[in-house]
């Protein structure tokens, strides 16, 4: 099938309910049964057919009742308020899962939604830092979270750790890290020391591309 020519190089953070390392990366089911949390990307660069999407950020909330295979999930898309009317347009097709295959993430993610509230059009704080296992996604009013490195509690040292998934339909490979968050409005949430990572991963309307660099996270 042929689908509209696009591709976006992203920085991700993700935060969810689970804890560390995340049972749903192994196919596992949800540390305490239902999956909720935040999300945010940065486009490093990215088109959409004609239209150029480098720099823009996206981010939202969601939840599902139980695993997400299951369905039954709520999600709110949140576009960055600096993007133009196409650059929305763009953005919005690329999260719904539209103009790809159903294999993708965003495909496979948007088949589980049953109830998608307004998107939110907002300035998105995003700050990364993959060396340092550190981040932090914000939308004023909205959500909030702040992602660190996971500690030894008995020594208070680093513990550093990652996850490699090489058919991973999401990533390849994510930094681990303790997350802390919380949103408000359609989807009420509040989380101390939760899974979270952060990635680097590009994506087309197949997947995953492969091929392409990881930044070195180092210790």
């Amino acid at each position: 099938m042929s689908y509209t020519d696009w591709k976006i190089e992203t920085k991700r953070l993700v935060s969810c309910s689970c804890d560390y390392g995340c049972p749903c990366e192994f196919n596992g089911r949800p540390t305490q049964e239902f999956c909720e949390g935040v999300e945010a990307m940065e486009i490093v660069e990215g088109y959409f057919g004609d239209v150029r999407l480098d720099g823009l950020r996206v981010a939202g909330i969601y939840r599902w009742p139980g695993p997400v295979h299951e369905g039954g999930g709520i999600y709110q898309a949140i576009i960055d308020d600096r993007a133009t009317e196409s650059q929305k347009e763009a953005l919005l097709t690329i999260l719904s899962g539209q103009e790809q295959e159903p294999t993708t993430a965003f495909s496979i993610y948007a088949s589980t939604i049953d109830e998608e509230p307004d998107p939110i059009f907002a300035p998105i704080e995003f700050e990364w830092n993959l060396q340092n296992r550190t981040g932090r996604m914000a939308v004023s009013g909205v959500f909030a979270a702040a992602l660190e490195p996971i500690r030894n509690p008995m020594t208070g040292k680093l513990h550093l750790a990652a996850i490699e998934l090489p058919h991973g339909f999401e990533f390849r490979k994510a930094e681990m890290a303790s997350s802390t968050f919380h949103s408000t409005g359609e989807v009420i949430q509040n989380h101390q020391n939760r899974y979270g990572c952060l990635t680097y991963a590009t994506y087309d309307p197949y997947g995953v591309v492969e091929g392409l660099s990881y930044p070195q996270a180092g210790g």
